[in-house]
């Protein structure tokens, strides 16, 4: 048998989303009818911004910039794995000290790895 408050607890919910959803459609019906439409065959053709699309035309991309592409990725995934390392690490062992040590090893071992293959300097 569910307790007193239940029904209160799932009306309470419903009515959070009805709310919700109805702000939606009023920003929604609001934009729709203040925007200003002003349309032009430029605006029309499927590309962003209006700009018209170029011909097919084939450039290449310097391998650099790939690298770099991925090398953030590295250390963006590293402070991933720092922040949460920080909050747990008063309240475990040392063991997740020694861990994280060996994972910035690594981390430090690559970046000395890409800098003497001269991955790091832009030419």
């Amino acid at each position: 048998m569910p307790s007193p408050g239940y029904a209160t607890d799932w009306i309470a919910i419903v009515l959070a989303g009805a709310v919700g959803i109805a702000a939606i459609a009023g920003m929604f019906a609001a934009s729709r009818l203040l925007a200003p439409r002003r349309p032009s065959a430029n605006k029309a053709i499927p590309y962003e911004s209006g700009i018209r699309p170029q011909p097919l035309g084939w450039t290449q991309f310097n391998v650099r910039y790939y690298i770099f592409a991925i090398l953030f990725l590295v250390f963006d995934v590293e402070a991933v794995f720092l922040f949460p390392w920080a909050v747990v690490f008063l309240d475990t062992a040392a063991y997740v000290f020694y861990a994280m040590l060996l994972f910035i090893a690594v981390l430090l071992f690559g970046v000395a790895y890409a800098w003497r293959k001269g991955v790091l300097e832009w030419r």
